[in-house]
């Protein structure tokens, strides 16, 4: 079992900038696709962005292409959501994922974080 801590949400202005971390329990961080889906009240989660096991490469819903960007460092055992130019409808909880293989529908998930709240203002 592999348990994901997420930290760094909290409410900005639309515009500006807020970097999510998340870090694994165990120390097999680099052995995990990782990603991050979003839900809003009301709505399903939807996926945001994943990024694979150390290509860097990241994939990016199309709702946040160009505007939010994923990254991570094995040797610290973390992942990081870098968005910038925030919008009110960006507004939702936040949650890490971790995956044997890049996943980009909540059903394909295998281990979920607690999430953290991201509120955008207007």
């Amino acid at each position: 079992q592999v348990q994901l801590v997420e930290s760094g949400g909290g409410l900005v202005q639309a515009g500006g900038s807020l970097r999510l971390s998340c870090a694994p329990s165990r120390r097999t961080f680099s052995t995990y696709a990782m990603g991050w889906f979003r839900q809003a009240p009301g709505r399903e989660r939807e996926f945001v962005a994943a990024i694979g096991l150390s290509d860097g490469y990241g994939y990016y819903g199309d709702n946040v292409k160009g505007r939010f960007t994923i990254s991570r460092d094995n040797a610290k055992n973390t992942m990081y959501l870098q968005m910038n130019s925030l919008k009110p409808e960006d507004t939702a909880v936040y949650y890490c994922a971790a995956s044997l293989s890049i996943v980009t529908t909540a059903q394909e998930v295998r281990y979920w974080g607690q999430g953290t709240q991201v509120t955008v203002s207007s």
